[in-house]
């Protein structure tokens, strides 16, 4: 890979939040790992994110902070002065890594210099006919399970996280933990099912994204004993939970795309007990890092096996396949593939 690192990279993160995020912020922490990863390894990397974003490479901002901490910001504004300014700056760059989902790859063919889109998940259908035009761009998934047919796919990479900030925990504790976005789509309505089947406390910690949801499936059950909510949490925060943690639920009720969460759990040596849709099985190896269940019927049998998952496989696993070092490695292969064209 040597010969091509004196190529001139820009990442174009999202802008909801800082790069790399305080609290949530998913597509922002891979776009930071990438770009950090790049540069350990002596590539050229501009970094396009907010001004208050923190990296080791160049940053080029045009919005001050993300449009999710900013109250008066208006996201749609922020956004476009964000991507533009990246495209503007196009000829300076010798590839583009998008990971600014439909709205980035919209400008591919307004330039010259190749572009490279990170598809972080299908939010939606109705985003699918800009993806159906640009389907002879350059794509990598983050899962083999989140693909369609149609596109360009260069590889599959998956997702890689800083392991030095989840240290493995020695001994298991005895909570049962829920992190992640609070929405019907993660399944916390399940993951508090099982808790009060099962009889032992849950934590949930994350973002309210669905307030409806959160009123009359979620709130109605928090007791501050046995489920307890505590809002977002940092990484500190998460390792806070991962040291009293058995395990964590991961009850998604869609195809998971890929779940950071997963990753940042088994290396910090905590099982999960996640529904068998999507990623899941491609991030959780069933009956060695956790196990894979079809309802909460399966969920709470699971709990009573966990002694039989060993911490030091859980981390082990993520050293291998999740690792910072291991996705700049993959991206780096991709990045082979369209210099040498």
């Amino acid at each position: 890979m040597e010969k091509h690192r004196d190529r001139k990279i820009a990442v174009l993160s999202p802008i909801a939040w800082r790069t790399p995020p305080e609290r949530y912020g998913a597509w922002e922490t891979v776009a930071s790992n990438i770009t950090e990863g790049l540069v350990a390894r002596g590539w050229d990397v501009t970094l396009f994110a907010t001004a208050d974003s923190i990296t080791k490479g160049r940053l080029h901002a045009v919005v001050p902070k993300g449009y999710e901490e900013n109250p008066g910001a208006d996201a749609k504004v922020a956004e476009y002065l964000h991507i533009s300014e990246m495209f503007e700056h196009a000829g300076d760059f010798d590839l583009i890594h998008n990971h600014y989902d439909f709205m980035g790859l919209s400008y591919s063919r307004l330039v010259q210099t190749p572009v490279l889109t990170t598809i972080h998940g299908f939010s939606s259908p109705q985003i699918m006919p800009v993806y159906e035009k640009y389907k002879d761009s350059n794509f990598v998934s983050i899962s083999d399970s989140d693909r369609v047919e149609e596109l360009n796919y260069l590889a599959t990479v998956y997702n890689g996280i800083d392991l030095s900030l989840y240290p493995l925990v020695e001994k298991r504790g005895e909570d049962l933990v829920f992190l992640g976005r609070i929405h019907p789509d993660k399944g916390l309505h399940l993951a508090i099912e099982v808790a009060r089947a099962s009889g032992r406390r849950l934590v949930i910690a994350g973002i309210i994204q669905d307030e409806r949801y959160f009123r009359e499936e979620v709130e109605p059950y928090i007791d501050g004993e046995q489920i307890r909510y505590i809002g977002p949490v940092d990484v500190a925060g998460k390792n806070e939970l991962f040291a009293k943690a058995v395990a964590l639920l991961h009850l998604n009720t869609i195809p998971e795309r890929f779940g950071l969460v997963l990753a940042e759990a088994n290396a910090a040596g905590v099982p999960v007990i996640a529904m068998d849709l999507g990623s899941c099985r491609e991030v959780i190896a069933d009956n060695e890092t956790g196990f894979l269940v079809k309802n909460t019927g399966e969920a709470v049998e699971a709990i009573e096996r966990l002694s039989s998952i060993e911490s030091v496989a859980c981390r082990s696993r993520v050293e291998t396949l999740f690792s910072v070092e291991t996705m700049v490695k993959g991206y780096e292969q991709v990045y082979s593939t369209i210099f040498e064209r």
